[in-house]
This record gives C-alpha cells, sequence and structure tokens, in this order.
C-alpha cells in the first residue's frame, strides 16, 4: 500500500514542483495555538514535521531552540504531542505528517510504546536527528513493520559508499542536510553547489524521494526548486517568535508565510 508521504510527492511531481515541507515545533507556543498552526498551514504545505521539544538538541539553531523552550516551559508532554497529532488527524486524515526530535524520547518511552502511539494518532514518518544509519537499522526495521516511515540523513560530508547504503535500506524520503551548520544557519554554500551535490546523490538512486533541510528561506527557496522537495523550519519558529513579542496571531502570520512560500514554488 503507498504511504501518504509517497502519494504527496507524486502529486507535486505531476505538478511540476518541489513538496514544500514545514517544520514546526509541538506545543508552540501553547498546545491550543499548535493544534490551530498545523490546521492552517496544512492548507498550502505538502508535509508537515512536528518537532518534539527538547532541552539538549545537537542539530538545532536558536530560533528553534527558543520554539522548543516555550512549549517545554508550558508544559508540554509526549502524550501530549500525541494527542495534537490525533486531533489533527481528525480533519486532515491525508496530510502526511512527520514526527522529529532525538532518540533519548524515545527510548525513555520504550521504541515499541513509541511506534504504538505514532502508529494510533496517525504519525506517518520519523526523523530522528541522533540515531544514525547503521545504528538505526533495528529501529527503522521496526518502523517499517508499523508502515510507517523512518526518514534517513545525508550530509555533504557522506561518502558515496555510505550514501549507496544508506539509501538502499531507505523508506520513501531521505533527508538531505545541505550544510554543516545547525538549523537556520545561513546558507555556506550557493544553491548551485547544493543542487550540483543533491543531482550526485540523486544519481545514485532516482526513485527515492530526496528533500534539502537547513539554510531554506523565503529568499534561497525559489533558487532550488528542482528538488523533490524543501523543508523550511527556522523561519517558522521566527516567526511565531516575532508575533509574541508584537502580541499578533501567530497562526494568522504563518499561514501567510507558508502561502507565500508555496507560490514562490509553483
Amino acid at each position: 500500500m503507498k504511504s501518504k508521504i509517497s502519494s504527496a510527492f507524486e502529486k507535486c511531481k505531476k505538478e511540476k514542483r518541489p513538496a514544500l515541507l514545514t517544520y514546526t515545533v509541538a506545543g508552540d507556543n501553547t498546545k491550543k495555538n499548535s493544534l490551530k498552526i498545523l490546521n492552517s498551514i496544512a492548507k498550502h504545505a505538502d508535509i508537515l514535521e512536528l518537532g518534539f521539544p527538547h532541552n539538549t538538541p545537537i542539530a538545532d539553531g536558536g530560533q528553534i531552540q527558543g520554539s522548543s523552550h516555550r512549549a517545554l516551559k508550558n508544559g508540554i508532554k509526549l502524550k501530549d504531542i500525541f494527542q495534537i497529532i490525533k486531533s489533527f488527524k481528525k480533519t486532515n486524515p491525508l496530510k502526511p505528517l512527520i514526527l522529529m526530535g532525538y532518540y533519548n524520547i524515545i527510548y525513555q518511552s520504550g521504541e515499541n510504546n513509541f511506534l504504538r502511539n505514532c502508529k494510533s494518532s496517525g504519525v506517518d514518518g520519523l526523523i530522528i536527528v541522533d540515531l544514525p544509519w547503521p545504528e538505526n537499522k533495528h529501529f527503522a526495521k521496526k518502523c517499517k513493520n508499523k508502515s510507517i516511515n523512518f526518514i534517513q540523513l545525508l550530509s555533504p560530508t557522506t561518502s558515496k559508499d555510505r550514501m549507496k547504503k544508506i539509501i538502499k535500506e531507505s523508506h520513501d524520503m531521505i533527508y538531505y542536510i545541505s550544510m554543516l551548520s545547525t538549523t537556520g544557519g545561513k546558507l555556506k554554500v550557493s544553491p548551485r553547489k547544493i543542487l550540483e551535490n543533491y543531482k550526485k546523490i540523486k544519481r545514485l538512486n532516482n526513485n527515492k524521494n530526496l528533500v534539502i533541510g537547513f539554510g531554506i528561506t523565503n529568499k534561497t527557496i525559489s533558487s532550488l526548486r528542482s528538488a523533490d522537495g524543501l523543508v523550511v523550519g527556522s523561519q517558522l519558529c521566527k516567526t511565531i517568535t516575532d508575533s509574541i513579542k508584537k502580541r499578533q496571531n501567530p497562526v494568522i502570520k504563518l499561514s501567510k508565510l507558508v502561502y507565500s512560500l508555496k507560490n514562490k514554488i509553483l
């Protein structure tokens, strides 16, 4: 059976454009607003990434760390995150949702228990930043048995031999980290160079959907539109931060931002 993630990419390819993937943190800036934000941006985004907050992130830049801090300060728990997802899926059953975070939370919850909750709430995929291949092979197999995509990560420093092995064992989507940086950093390489690296990966296996993340904003997104998908996260988190400071509604601001991002890749 075809996954929702795979179906979303197929739809975008028929429309001759990349998939737009958005990232927000569960519980930012409140549990209620977090659900409203997902419902709002789902109208324009093709795939949603939802981060579970962590107090010691290794890949997240300042904007996402700020979002996580607000969510944790407001008392968000893993059970709340699954409830947010379940509520979202009631009104958006076909919209793919990827849960993104760190392995310690999964370990504390127990892998089997965590995956049961993922399945029952409607999670379509997982990105676990600090669980690389081949250490993730056992857990990735568990995910596949539950029909949950385990999304592998590649970076500019991943060797060709390692890439081949990761691609072979990947599911419906692979995430290419565009540069050596935390999320939200300014692009240290040109979009042209990113696409050169991207095309090298695609030549290794053209059948897997490959998205680009890190450093993608409304200023750079149109120059990378030949990719299968583009992930925007820190800019969304910054929009929430700015809205809170100005006492504006973050839901409305994010909806307008994602709408503008979508228009840049059409």
